[in-house]
């Protein structure tokens, strides 16, 4: 690959676009920051998640492998005080909530992670890598039995955040650590068990008696365990910069003396109407959301997509409704290319200039509406080309070829349900605008529903038009509409899709 195009992605750490390789120069090991799992995430979340699916496809595209590990936090004290108030075990708030998230992400068409550690599942690497630092004197035990990290004897500390130690104080997440501490700044490796957390099923045995891990602890050691003491690339939201990532380092390359990653990516926050999508003030949206207001999984790609991912986003209905008509036309072309039957060599030329349009812009720091821009262009130039109706099969293949490379990574050309009055072809690989796969079997089951009725209202308004009874053809074509099928009488028969 020595003459492929450079890749450049921002590193936080050094706060500048650098030239990027996995340091075996075949495997990206990247580890991306997952769900806490005691709320459904909500588009905030799924903002963060987007980005690094343009992550791992882009590199893929690049000629890498990708080695993904996103976490699931089961274990902490929102999901403990859930299952406090509720009367029940940890499992039990988070459980459902996991087979939310991945609903969600399906749903979203981004790309499964090659592992998804469980924190409760990896206990026994976060009390080894608690006993390495006790080894190493950059931990103490403080009179209540919870382990800290000691920030003062690790020099390195805040070389992410560039925060001047001596300004940090108790608060937010570090402070909810109130213990008999050193050091105010320091932060729980280790916190003793309290009644709730036995009554939640969320304590364990250690070495310094009953308890369970700090939040920080639980990330470096999955990391650890499934990707070694050094990340390639280490990704989450701008809001886990300080206090989290910022002490994964410290416990990471205190216990292990080497570099924890090489970069660290992270993307900036979703706004709603100029506000910070945050559940504490009560405006946040789901994915089942999108789902009540039509708005189809690769509306909400664009959308997120037309945003650079470390520029501040604002979620307002004009800009979805915008990005819902931008997919309307993306899906319009993705039927022209798939019917056509030649082109032109202006046709070719134009695809050419697609793919190097957004290799380009996605290798320079994942420049994704620069790489949307080139798809339009794209959008512009083929409609134009295909009206010529050229008979060039090769120029056609090309244009098919570049279309395929961009979506694959960008994932915003509508995966249409279609079909004749007759038959209809399986939805099974596509979830259409406002449905979602059922969990137990993954088979969209609403998509199946929708297409027995499409199939079965175009057959009803067929045998009308052979009746001339016009005004019942008309009644059904109306009723279709209102479910988002687009229908078009042809020689052959007539022919539907599901457009929203």
């Amino acid at each position: 690959m020595t003459d492929a195009p450079e890749f450049r992605l921002y590193n936080t750490l050094s706060r500048r676009v650098e030239a990027f390789a996995p340091g075996d120069g075949e495997t990206v090991r990247l580890y991306t920051c997952g769900p806490t799992v005691y709320n459904p995430a909500h588009l905030g979340n799924f903002r963060t998640f987007l980005f690094e699916d343009l992550l791992r496809r882009t590199l893929r595209l690049r000629g890498w492998k990708v080695k993904q590990v996103m976490n699931l936090t089961d274990v902490d004290d929102k999901i403990i005080k859930r299952a406090q108030e509720q009367g029940k075990r940890i499992s039990e708030i988070t459980e459902p909530v996991t087979e939310t998230f991945f609903r969600d992400r399906d749903y979203l068409r981004i790309e499964a992670a090659e592992v998804y550690p469980k924190a409760t599942e990896h206990i026994p690497e976060m009390i080894a890598l608690v006993q390495s630092l006790m080894n190493r004197g950059l931990a103490y035990q403080a009179d209540d039995l919870s382990v800290y990290f000691a920030i003062a004897r690790f020099p390195g500390y805040g070389k992410l955040s560039r925060l001047d130690t001596r300004s940090i104080r108790a608060g937010a997440r570090v402070a909810a650590d109130d213990y008999n501490k050193e050091d105010v700044r320091d932060f729980a490796l280790w916190k003793s068990a309290k009644e709730e957390d036995e009554a939640a099923g969320a304590a364990w045995d250690s070495p310094w008696g009953r308890g369970r891990p700090g939040w920080h602890l639980e990330c470096s050691a999955m990391a650890r365990k499934h990707l070694g003491d050094t990340l390639d690339i280490h990704c989450g939201g701008i809001d886990l910069v300080f206090p989290h990532h910022e002490d994964e380092i410290a416990q990471s390359e205190g216990a292990t003396g080497v570099e924890f990653s090489r970069v660290w990516c992270h993307g900036e926050f979703l706004l709603t109407e100029g506000a910070k999508m945050a559940k504490r003030v009560g405006n946040v949206t789901n994915v089942s959301g999108l789902h009540e207001a039509g708005i189809s999984p690769w509306a909400f790609r664009h959308f997120v997509f037309s945003t650079h991912y470390r520029k501040q986003l604002n979620l307002t209905e004009d800009a979805l409704e915008a990005s819902v008509s931008a997919v309307r036309r993306l899906g319009e072309l993705d039927d022209r290319i798939a019917d056509a039957s030649g082109g032109t060599t202006a046709l070719g030329m134009a695809a050419d200039d697609l793919t190097s349009g957004v290799r380009s812009a996605l290798f320079d720091d994942l420049n994704a509406p620069e790489a949307l821009g080139a798809l339009f262009i794209f959008v512009r130039r083929a409609n134009a080309e295909l009206d010529a109706r050229g008979n060039d099969r090769h120029a056609l293949e090309r244009a098919r070829d570049a279309w395929s490379l961009a979506n694959s990574v960008l994932s915003v050309v509508p995966e249409m349900i279609r079909g004749t009055g007759s038959s209809v072809a399986s939805p099974a690989t596509s979830s259409g605008i406002g449905f979602v796969s059922d969990p137990q079997s993954g088979t969209p089951s609403a998509e199946v529903d929708l297409a027995e009725w499409a199939k079965e209202r175009v057959a009803a308004r067929t045998s009308a038009r052979e009746r001339r009874d016009f005004a019942t053809s008309d009644a059904i074509r109306d009723e279709l509409e209102s479910r988002g099928i687009e229908i078009k009488d042809t020689p052959s028969g007539t022919q539907w899709k599901k457009v929203r």
